[in-house]
């Protein structure tokens, strides 16, 4: 029988080869991948011959990502990432793993997973499933459960296969789309929102930023941040104690008063009076007892990140980096466990026997496997077991590795050490406690001896101090060498140490054991947090802004707490007593309503930020696809979503989110003065869906007859919101104008949006038409002049206000090249076309009268506006629009040119 064994890396998967063939006719060749080897050699398990071959993954074979058209931080609102399709797939750089996996499997009845026996390691063994059992259906999965590379465990485990753990794969899988659709969201929207807006100080290119939001990552930050505003906001407050010692022939007791201290100088000062007064004390109480110091737990994950971490100054990432390398070179036992307490079947004996010829801690080791020392104890119960590793101990002997460096043999010592005092007896101490009385306020002190030392022979890196007491007797009296009344101030607590943040992260369940040092590697990475020489934590400018903005919204996303609901959760699905579906449904849905109200409260973030950092002058355009609402998907691109946002000026467009890529744009009318994307959805327009926008129009920039509420649709089908566009133009011609020059009063610009200066006399508030320096009969009985200037040239005036005409060419499918004549002046609707004057046809005028009314109601059909559509139809006039499209009876609103709209008309704003 073949069969087909996968490792979780390359180094395993040769320790494996190695011990199970006994290192005899065992053949190795080439995989695919020139890191991932094979080895065959024969063996039997259970008494079934086999042919067995042994190859690897590296780590995770699949990744989990977005589909392709999400992938792009522009292609869709980041509140879309919270339902949008993601996969799992080999990524092009494990292509080759993959292949060598499938070939191999094709020709073998059996697949046995050695993968680390944690929750990752039972996710990527189904990956290693999917791969093959799609080339080969018919084989029989098995799964072999170690916890070190050594002989007595992989032989152990291989003859004991079992099944494989659904729920535990089921269980990352939940945590890795929970971060990715959490982390993904979050991630984008403050960094578009803030990177182009604030002068950030980073270890980066600015460009190349990301303000990365991580579901465990951001609790870690808010642990640091705490504790550094509990250190702010300490008020140091003075306070008064009173000190006694007393010097005898037998040495020196120091007492401490009972009440401690008080913050009342005046008690504190009366209370010293009465004992200087009367200052003999009194031995009242002399107590003696047995004091045991007990050995460590056994050593879990956790527990051997934070002793690095105090003893020597390794961080937590480059703790498990080098105890990762230990396990894989056989020296200890898998080093990712939560763990504290031994199994009964562990041989414990058979651990120690191997450390005897150590020269540092041989002898003890001797002396623990001595009966006749009585220094052996069996460890005690940590509390902890995660069914898949026993705690963390020395499988193989070292006196020191040649490749070792010095946290190599650090950590091994650590290890080693730990597990020889976890055996042993506890330290026994004697300790005395004499009480005194002075004037009715009672003293005591107290002094250690150590009996036995016994677990802190060997445990180097604990001590238990002590000082020994003169022999005091009940009713015993003395006057104090010193009595003294002395002052003190409280002081803030002390930065977060590496091992304090985690202990927080371990009580408050943020990560597991396999990840709480990536968690906090990340908080270094990303300029959040600084780590000083003390291996103490601060906050950077940049991780205090964010969780200020947090919290200023009233959102704990800073706070454990719902870190630590996912974490149970999703423990829950380890252990199948919830599905993933449940899981994820719930956490998604209470994360995603956590989003969108964080981003209509974005003011918060950007009060923060201004806190701690200059405003930028650069483009804030990302800030907008940070706060886009969706509307529709694209039809241009067919790749991003079209979303409602503002632009600088605080105009109101749908555009593209593929942006620059696809420039795609719908301009909403300039009198926009809000605009929300509802949940209904247009029946009319198709590719849907196509969400309604409830617009609010500014009253006084719309005409009459239209209401200042609307809901519409920008799928093309709306004729209320296409009417105002055309009236109103797109963007704000304020704002337009307020940039060219110095900002004025917002009722004269407002009376200036509809008219220019006078052609005749410069001067505004009235159109030329009406100009008092002109004649003052009816214009539009002035007769239309027509002049031939020297050159052949036609010239025309107009027949309203009599001002030279512009010439222009239409661009136009029907029109193209053709040439016509209109009226500089915005208060003239002058036109004609040039061979229509050839041809006897003078061209009309149409005065602007009543034009709001007239161009606000549709139905109308008589009038001398714009709007008014019979008027125009009976004048015979063909307007364009600036695509080149004819439509009858329209023509720009702001300077009558039939060649464009009022949304293309370069005299805007002027």
């Amino acid at each position: 029988m073949r069969v087909l064994n996968v490792a979780e890396k390359p180094s395993v998967a040769k320790s494996v080869a190695g011990i199970l063939s006994g290192n005899q006719n065992l053949r190795m060749r080439e995989g695919r991948s020139r890191y991932n080897k094979i080895y065959e050699f024969n063996y039997s398990i259970n008494g079934l011959p086999c042919h067995m071959l042994v190859t690897s993954v590296t780590g995770h074979l699949m990744e989990l990502e977005f589909e392709d058209r999400f992938r792009k931080w522009h292609a869709c609102d980041p509140a879309v990432l919270f339902t949008a399709p993601v996969r799992k797939f080999v990524p092009q750089d494990k292509l080759d793993i993959k292949r060598t996996l499938e070939e191999v499997a094709r020709g073998c009845q059996w697949l046995v997973l050695w993968l680390d026996c944690d929750r990752e390691g039972e996710n990527i063994a189904f990956e290693v499933i999917e791969v093959c059992t799609a080339v080969n259906r018919q084989l029989t999965l098995r799964r072999a459960r170690f916890s070190a590379l050594i002989e007595r465990d992989i032989h152990d485990a291989v003859q004991n296969l079992v099944n494989p753990n659904k729920c535990f794969a089921d269980a990352v899988d939940a945590r890795q789309e929970i971060d990715l659709r959490i982390g993904a969201s979050f991630t984008r929207f403050q960094t578009m929102l803030l990177r182009d807006a604030f002068v950030i100080e980073s270890g980066t290119n600015d460009r190349n930023l990301v303000l990365s939001y991580g579901p465990c990552q951001f609790p870690t930050l808010g642990f640091v941040v705490e504790r550094y505003w509990e250190i702010q906001s300490h008020e140091p407050e003075e306070f008064w104690t009173i000190n006694c010692s007393h010097r005898s022939d037998e040495g020196l007791a120091t007492f401490n008063w009972m009440r401690g201290h008080f913050f009342d100088y005046t008690c504190a000062v009366i209370i010293y009076e009465m004992c200087v007064e009367e200052p003999t004390a009194t031995v009242t109480k002399v107590r003696q007892q047995e004091k045991l110091k007990y050995a460590p737990a056994p050593l879990n994950t956790i527990q051997l990140e934070k002793r690095a971490s105090i003893y020597f100054r390794m961080s937590s990432e480059h703790t498990m980096k080098v105890a990762e390398e230990l396990y894989q070179a056989g020296f200890i036992s898998y080093p990712r466990t939560e763990t504290d307490s031994f199994s009964e079947r562990t041989n414990l004996h058979a651990i120690v026997q191997e450390q005897q010829g150590h020269p540092g801690w041989g002898s003890y080791a001797q002396r623990l496997l001595d009966p006749a020392s009585g220094l052996w104890r069996n460890p005690r119960n940590g509390g902890h077991d995660d069914k898949a590793h026993p705690p963390i101990h020395p499988t193989k002997f070292s006196s020191g590795e040649s490749g070792w460096s010095q946290d190599h043999h650090r950590l091994y010592e650590l290890v080693v050490r730990h597990f020889l005092a976890c055996v042993s007896q506890p330290a026994v101490g004697a300790e005395t406690t004499v009480e005194i009385d002075i004037a009715g306020e009672l003293f005591f002190a107290s002094g250690r001896v150590i009996v036995a030392k016994n677990y802190l022979d060997v445990y180097r890196f604990e001590s238990w101090g002590g000082s020994l007491l003169p022999t005091y007797e009940v009713g015993q009296q003395f006057v104090p060498t010193t009595l003294t009344l002395d002052s003190g101030v409280t002081r803030p607590p002390p930065l977060l140490s590496e091992a304090d943040l985690l202990s927080c992260m371990d009580k408050e369940g943020i990560g597991t054991d396999a990840t709480m040092h990536d968690h906090i590697k990340k908080l270094l990475d990303r300029f959040y947090a600084t780590k000083d020489s003390s291996m103490r934590f601060s906050p950077t400018n940049l991780g205090e802004a964010l969780v200020m903005g947090y919290d200023d919204m009233g959102y704990k996303l800073w706070k454990p707490y719902l870190r630590a609901v996912m974490e149970r959760d999703m423990k829950a699905v380890s252990e199948g007593a919830k599905s993933k579906a449940e899981v994820l449904e719930t956490c998604l849905q209470q994360m995603k309503a956590c989003f969108l109200d964080a981003r209509l409260n974005k003011v918060k973030l950007f009060e923060a930020m201004a806190v701690f950092f200059e405003r930028s002058n650069r483009s804030g355009g990302d800030e907008q696809h940070a706060s886009g609402e969706f509307v529709r998907r694209c039809g241009l691109c067919q790749e991003a979503d079209m979303v409602l946002r503002q632009n600088r000026d605080g105009n109101f467009m749908v555009g593209c989110l593929g942006f620059p890529q696809c420039r795609n744009v719908v301009w909403l009318p300039g009198s926009v003065s809000e605009a929300a994307v509802t949940t209904n959805v247009c029946n009319s327009c198709t590719p849907g869906p196509v969400y309604l926008i409830q617009f609010t129009f500014r009253r006084l920039e719309i005409p009459p007859d239209y209401s200042a509420n609307h809901l519409g649709c920008i799928g093309g089908c709306d004729e209320t919101l296409r009417q105002l566009t055309e009236i109103c133009g797109t963007g704000s011609r304020l704002s337009a104008r307020g940039r060219g020059g110095p900002a004025m009063p917002n009722n004269v610009q407002r009376s200036n949006t509809r008219q220019g200066a006078c052609i005749y006399c410069h001067q505004t508030g009235h159109s030329s038409g009406n100009c008092p320096s002109q004649s003052s009969g009816p214009r539009s009985s002035r007769p239309q002049s027509m002049n031939v200037q020297s050159a052949g040239q036609v010239s025309i005036s107009c027949s309203a206000c009599g001002a030279p005409c512009t010439s222009r060419t239409a661009n136009t499918t029907t029109n193209r090249g053709r040439k016509f004549y209109s009226c500089q002046s915005q208060a003239c609707n002058f036109f004609v076309w040039e061979d229509s004057i050839n041809n006897g046809n003078r061209g009309r005028g149409f005065q602007r009268v009543n034009v709001s009314a007239s161009a606000s109601n549709p139905s109308r059909s008589q009038g001398h506006g714009r709007g008014g559509r019979g008027a125009v139809d009976a004048a015979g006039v063909t307007f364009v629009s600036a695509t080149g499209d004819p439509i009858s009876g329209r023509r720009c609103f702001v300077c009558g040119d039939p060649s464009h709209f009022a949304n293309a008309c370069p005299n805007r704003g002027i």
